[in-house]
């Protein structure tokens, strides 16, 4: 993983034992898994807080749209405001927004309450992710930041396949708003872990925000976001309404439907360290596969779920595939710039939760304006515009040592 280092010297936090380092490593994936894991509660809630809030499904989605634009716009921007501040403290101060913009969303009385909170948690989960995927590198031994860094991404790649049934559980038992307080709590449990087992993390060179949008003239760096771009908005036009595509396709309640979220979360876990091995051999080939099972899973969906076992097998394959997008896709955007971490990570973030957005709002558009299966369709049909430009696209060379 040499190429992803930032030839900066080796930082001082190198110089901490190597239990502290690690234990700061897990602290940053916990912290990913959170802020992943807040912008994503709404999908498995989608029903239950739109006859709360009195909005159709359609509606309801554009919480997960609204913090995706927010975390889109606001990443590369927080990256450039924040010029040279200690990254631990900016941590704490994200994390903190994070924990307000849940309990927002837990007490939301109507859906511009909703909104504001909504708002409030793409703020501090654009800036804390962008941070936090190039910390690694300064937390561990220089042989350690493979296995670290993958870690880091794991708790993003874990938040997406397990942060939502877990909140759909949390929602059938205890009601919608539980999940969202259960997420304020975590979140306070990553601001103290984050105080106490980081480091000060002086930042490496302040980066304005022209530089930023400069990695946009890097093939392999457009190439890898134009990827992103069509893979995650295909997965979460589709995976936004999955709850009531199951409901209406396999005639599912709210208890099986956690389970069937829970089978893909388990399948997606395992994707992502399949992926992640893979992606360090060959970035292209791992997306390649990605997009192409992901295309003909979500597709077979709405013919072949009519049968609930038939049902959880695709939703398996379906988990075991985009499991390994965070990891592949990030892999990929920092194997092309190895000199531009942060800022990387930042347009990563912007693309990664636009697409984000952009899928929920499409997906919200062909539920309400054509019929619930449709949204499989038009994830099956960005999932084969994603295996397109990974096929034609320039990618960039494996890790030494890959």
């Amino acid at each position: 993983m040499t190429q992803v280092e930032e030839s900066t010297g080796t930082p001082p936090a190198r110089q901490r034992s190597p239990l502290s380092g690690w234990l700061g490593v897990v602290a940053l994936a916990l912290g990913t898994f959170t802020v992943v894991t807040s912008e994503m509660l709404p999908v498995g809630l989608l029903t239950p807080m739109g006859e709360s809030l009195r909005i159709s499904e359609g509606v309801a989605g554009l919480t997960l749209t609204i913090t995706g634009l927010v975390a889109a716009v606001s990443s590369p921007v927080l990256v450039s405001m924040l010029g040279r501040t200690d990254r631990r403290m900016a941590l704490c101060v994200l994390v903190a927004v994070l924990v307000v913009g849940n309990l927002g969303a837990a007490w939301a009385p109507n859906f511009g309450i909703m909104v504001v909170a909504r708002i409030l948690v793409g703020i501090g989960m654009g800036g804390v992710w962008a941070i936090a995927a190039g910390l690694a590198v300064r937390l561990v031994p220089a042989k350690s930041v493979g296995p670290a860094t993958s870690l880091v991404f794991s708790g993003i790649a874990v938040a997406s396949v397990l942060g939502v049934p877990a909140g759909t559980y949390l929602g059938a038992a205890a009601g919608w708003r539980s999940a969202f307080l259960a997420a304020a709590g975590l979140g306070l449990v990553v601001l103290l872990a984050a105080a106490v087992l980081l480091p000060r993390l002086p930042a490496e060179r302040a980066i304005p925000l022209g530089g930023v949008m400069g990695l946009f003239g890097n093939a392999q760096v457009r190439t890898g976001l134009i990827v992103v771009g069509f893979v995650v908005t295909g997965h979460f036009a589709a995976y936004t309404y999955i709850r009531p595509v199951l409901e209406d396709v396999s005639g599912v309640g709210a208890g099986l439907i956690g389970t069937l979220l829970l089978v893909y979360g388990v399948a997606g876990v395992a994707g992502n360290f399949v992926a992640g091995a893979g992606a360090a051999r060959s970035p292209r080939r791992t997306l390649l596969v990605i997009s192409a099972v992901m295309a003909a899973t979500v597709i077979a969906l709405p013919w072949l779920g009519g049968s609930v076992a038939l049902a959880a097998v695709l939703m398996a394959v379906w988990g075991l595939s985009y499991g390994g997008v965070s990891v592949s896709t990030q892999t990929w955007i920092l194997l092309a710039s190895p000199d531009a971490r942060e800022a990387a990570s930042s347009l990563f973030v912007g693309v990664f939760n636009g697409a984000i957005a952009l899928g929920a709002l499409i997906g919200g558009l062909a539920a309400d304006g054509v019929g619930i299966t449709a949204v499989m369709w038009v994830g099956g049909a960005l999932a084969v515009g994603a295996l397109v430009t990974t096929a034609v696209g320039r990618s960039p060379a494996p890790a030494v040592g890959a």
